[in-house]
């Protein structure tokens, strides 16, 4: 079996790496036998990244090696000790790689040296019981675990980057012309499909540099994948333009110049994309006196159609700087049509942070939850441990998953699924108390049978508003509308009004809540 030596494209998996885990842990030290929780938090897992290398030309690492994963990042320690970042993995791949998913999307387009993707990005890592300590839960006997890293499929295809891309059928002569105007040298021989890969050769014509890419040979139904040309007729897609390289000595029955052309640029036209590319026509092998005979009666033809036709020889090198020369106008007019043009300005939106953050469907499984959120909450809870599972109730509560399900009509017992489609976590539905891991701390009370405090509710009234407001009016004039609705305008219900004193406070203490639900503002004393 032979071994390939040019490879355009690959399937790469490729996985990022696990967020170490938090750790739970007490301070101990002589005399002072509760310290305080001093749990460290995980290191991030390692990101994978795709980076061009200049020195790179053929994507055959990914062929031989097509699984790649990063490393996972360190589990936190005792003694506030953050566990290690994972190390992020660099992927070296050529200038014109294109990164696809399965389906076809293109994720990137990698031109240029230095150009890169962060393909998968690295798990976060889990936060120990110290950061999770607050004021009102004072010695967290849980931590979250570390997230997964990305692990995906992609497809890298590579476009050979060129300014001229010389096109024709097999044995029309592009390997020679390319090694007769530059330094290349690709393998020449006199049989058909002698060029198995794209070759490309750099070419000086003055003060002009320019990159010409030798395609393989195409044939009639180069795009339905006869021949070589449907692997290959992508690395024209970047050329500025293309040549057309004549063979005008065939030996084969039938063939002529002008046929040829029609052929080929009849599978251009099928492939699609490269009607707009300026061309130009090289009758080559011009120095055998069947071919010069042929082409003298071709050419003018040829220059009726509004080609530019240049008789050559790859062998003597007859007419290939006046062919040099021509080029180099066609890519000196296209790199000045490019530098004028003005780039598409790109404007960042972000996701409002007032954003809900989840949406509820009904499934035959049962109610859904889907969003980052959520999803990423679920992920980091440890559900060996009671306090951990009590502590993302409480957060889920807190963001409004409870009080959505009962609008939609949750009914207490129903299956509640939070998680990938084919790897959920299944919850029963029980609403009306929270799970009170914030409350383990407390002594004497217990505020699971209290109902929610007004801070809460008020909360919840501001978030539903928050879709109705007016443009440019921010979450604190939603909030001076509820309180103040014969000044601002009604509301659907009334919740800071003079008969509740509890809610009277202002809209700066109702701040938003981190994604730790633990810390609140305090409640006002009142004699």
């Amino acid at each position: 079996m032979a071994v390939p030596t040019f490879v355009d494209r690959v399937t790469l998996h490729v996985a990022a790496g696990r967020g170490g885990h938090g750790v739970a842990s007490v301070h101990r030290e002589k005399f002072k036998p509760l310290g305080g929780p001093d749990g460290g938090n995980g290191g991030p897992g390692g990101s994978i990244i795709l980076r061009v290398d200049p020195d790179v030309t053929t994507l055959l690492d990914y062929h031989h090696s097509p699984r790649r994963r990063a490393e996972h990042g360190g589990h936190g320690a005792g003694d506030r000790r953050n566990g290690a970042h994972g190390a992020d993995l660099v992927l070296p791949v050529p200038s014109g790689t294109v990164v696809k998913h399965r389906n076809g999307e293109v994720v990137a387009d990698l031109v240029g040296p230095g150009a890169e993707l962060v393909i998968a990005q690295g798990g976060r890592g889990g936060l120990g019981n110290a950061a999770l300590a607050s004021k009102s839960r004072k010695a967290p006997g849980f931590a979250l675990l570390g997230e997964p890293g990305d692990e995906l499929e992609v497809v890298l295809e590579l476009k050979v980057v060129a300014d001229i891309g010389l096109v024709g059928f097999p044995s029309a002569g592009k390997s020679s012309l390319i090694a007769a105007i530059s330094r290349a040298r690709p393998k020449i021989a006199d049989y058909p499909f002698t060029t198995l890969v794209p070759n490309l050769g750099v070419v000086t014509a003055g003060e002009v540099t320019y990159t010409v890419a030798d395609v393989p040979g195409l044939i009639e139904g180069a795009a339905e994948g006869r021949g070589l040309g449907h692997d290959f007729l992508r690395h024209i897609e970047r050329c500025a333009a293309l040549v057309h390289v004549l063979d005008t000595a065939t030996l084969e029955p039938g063939r002529n110049p002008v046929d040829d052309l029609d052929v080929i640029e009849d599978e251009l036209r099928r492939y699609g994309g490269l009607d707009d590319r300026p061309r130009l026509v090289a009758l080559n092998k011009v120095d055998v006196p069947d071919g010069r005979g042929i082409a003298e009666l071709v050419v003018e033809e040829l220059r009726e159609r509004g080609l530019r036709v240049f008789e050559i020889s790859a062998v003597s090198g007859e007419g290939t700087r006046e062919l040099i020369y021509a080029m180099a106008e066609l890519v000196t007019e296209a790199r000045a049509a490019k530098a004028s043009e003005i780039p598409a300005r790109i404007v960042v939106r972000p996701k409002a942070v007032d954003d809900d953050g989840f949406t509820v469907t009904r499934t035959g499984a049962g109610w859904r939850v889907s969003g980052t959120k959520p999803e990423r909450w679920v992920r980091q809870t440890d559900f060996s441990n009671d306090e951990a599972v009590g502590y993302l109730a409480d957060r889920l509560n807190r963001l409004g998953v409870e009080t959505r399900l009962l609008q939609l009509g949750a009914e207490e017992g129903d299956a509640v699924l939070i998680g990938p489609v084919d790897n959920s976590v299944v919850f029963d539905f029980k609403p009306g108390i929270d799970a009170g891991a914030e409350n383990l701390s407390r002594r004497g009370e217990d505020d699971r049978f209290h109902e929610d405090r007004p801070a809460a509710a008020r909360r919840r009234e501001i978030q539903e508003q928050l879709p109705d407001r007016a443009e440019g009016e921010t979450r604190a004039d939603v909030a001076r509308r509820i309180d103040q609705p014969d000044v601002y305008g009604p509301t659907s219900y009334e919740i800071g009004s003079d008969e509740d004193p509890d809610t009277a406070e202002s809209a700066d203490q109702d701040a938003w809540l981190e994604d730790d639900p633990g810390e609140e503002p305090a409640e006002q004393s009142r004699d």
